[in-house]
């Protein structure tokens, strides 16, 4: 029994000491808690170091959102549409009685968009597409105050456009430079989706440099998760400076909401446009003179060439600044003005930033000597195509006449069995039942001539073909390896 009782001594001394051991753990946790600053003496749970950073950002977040507010204007546009009337199985009555009374009714289209202030004086900047068109323009901005915006001038290569209002010492917003933009960086996106005026949204830059999307001509945008929705169009995106490095234009879209992936077009491109614009009231284009393409690894390996990353070169405009530059056939252009490129789309999109007459620095490989070359940009003889939409339009009324073209890549040259000397288009389609059908024309024919004019791509091809487009009537050259002929294709 004294055994027993020794134990149970011996015991209870073991459970006193652990729990002056846990006690003691307790205090020490406590005391360091309260040391971070979660836990008061009175036992009042207060905030700690992280959460008081993640306080601090929202603070930031809605600072920029209330001082940058009052600059960002809420954008309605309206034009009257005519609507195309169904015709009658019989026309009695003759053109002129259908025009006297029945009218093909007219209707109100009306758009709205985004757009920032960018002078104290009234220069707003917008996207191209949001007021593309209109008849009529209203700005209103967050205190209410209602005008009528004017066009300065737009571009469509970039879609990009310049309004103005009548008025005098308006907020404005700083703009930043996007070429120092990182990936993973704060950015908030503001603007009017579905008319929601002024909605904030918060995210990352997911990516920038994003090109070959087909949205615009001018293709470098910055790719956010902040939502973007129908509506913030024209809208800033914004550092948390409270600077605008990017103008927010369109998403990724499968149910035509946000899924997570936005575009917005730097603010450097912004600028550059905005200047042009204020400036001579439209935007010059720049013109190098080349066909071009991504220099894919099979290409690389095909030809020889050691490097990964550039443009290849695959044809020389005869007379162009390239040609006068001294550039050839299988160059791979590396860098503009030190600045390198890595796709087609990105050299075309430098390029059609450039004034005419600049001077560009082209470092240049031709087969395994790099070198530096000068290039003096020119205005392309005959003018762009000015914008997407018009070269929709242009490929459209060729589908008319039965036809789908493509510039002869080397890919293309040697699955078509195209010898390399021909220059011109390949007709990569021909439809049922239309002129080009009829007239025996097929696919891998290549077409060196329009309407008596030679052309050696695509570019030359449609604005030979947006001159010729009206007459309803086509002279094609064909060329082939045993000679050449010509079709004339009809409308009419």
């Amino acid at each position: 029994m004294k055994k027993l009782a020794t134990y149970k001594i011996v015991a209870l001394l073991l459970v006193v000491f652990a729990l002056g051991l846990f006690a003691r753990e307790l205090y020490q946790h406590l005391n360091l808690f309260n040391a971070r600053g979660v836990i008061a003496e009175d036992g009042r749970l207060i905030q700690d170091e992280n959460t008081q950073l993640a306080q601090k950002i929202s603070q930031a977040f809605s600072s920029i959102a209330e001082r940058s507010a009052p600059a960002i204007v809420y954008i309605e546009t309206e034009r009257v549409v005519t609507s195309t009337p169904h015709p009658f199985p019989f026309d009695f009555f003759g053109d002129e009685f259908f025009k006297r009374f029945f009218s093909p009714p007219k209707y109100r289209e009306r758009g709205a968009g985004s757009g920032f202030i960018i002078s104290k004086d009234g220069y707003i900047v917008t996207n191209n597409h949001v007021i593309d068109k209109a008849q009529r323009i209203t700005v209103k901005l967050l205190d209410g105050r209602t005008f009528q915006g004017k066009v300065v001038g737009t571009d469509p290569f970039s879609d990009v456009a310049v309004i103005k209002v009548e008025a005098q010492g308006l907020p404005t917003l700083p703009l930043g430079n996007s070429d120092l933009i990182r990936v993973g960086e704060w950015v908030i996106a503001i603007g009017n989706p579905f008319g929601l005026t002024h909605t904030v949204t918060v995210g990352v830059i997911s990516a920038k440099g994003r090109s070959g999307i087909g949205i615009t001509d001018i293709e470098d945008y910055i790719q956010t998760d902040a939502a973007i929705n129908p509506g913030n169009s024209g809208g800033p995106l914004l550092n948390l400076k409270g600077e605008v490095i990017g103008m927010n234009t369109a998403i990724f879209s499968r149910s035509g909401g946000y899924m997570g992936i936005g575009f917005a077009i730097p603010i450097n491109i912004v600028k550059a446009v905005v200047e042009q614009i204020k400036t001579h009231g439209k935007v010059e284009r720049g013109w190098l003179g080349v066909i071009i393409q991504d220099l894919t690894p099979s290409l690389a390996k095909e030809l020889g060439i050691k490097v990964k990353e550039g443009v290849l070169v695959t044809e020389v405009i005869p007379n162009s600044p390239a040609a006068k530059a001294g550039l050839k056939e299988k160059d791979v252009i590396l860098s503009v003005n030190g600045k390198p490129v890595k796709t087609a789309s990105e050299l075309r999109s430098q390029v059609l930033l450039l004034r005419p007459g600049s001077k560009v620095e082209l470092e240049i490989l031709r087969g395994e000597e790099k070198k530096k070359v000068t290039v003096i940009i020119e205005t392309p003889k005959g003018g762009y195509i000015t914008s997407k939409a018009e070269k929709e339009e242009l490929e459209n009324i060729l589908a008319e006449f039965g036809l789908a073209i493509s510039d002869i890549t080397p890919d293309l040259a040697r699955r078509l069995g195209i010898p390399p000397q021909i220059k011109g288009v390949v007709i990569i389609d021909v439809y049922p039942d239309t002129p080009a059908e009829y007239a025996g024309l097929r696919p891998g024919l290549v077409i060196d001539e329009v309407n008596k004019k030679r052309v050696n791509n695509s570019v030359e091809f449609f604005e030979v073909f947006k001159e010729a487009k009206e007459k309803k009537r086509l002279l094609l050259g064909i060329k082939t390896a045993r000679g050449r002929y010509y079709v004339t294709l009809s409308l009419e």
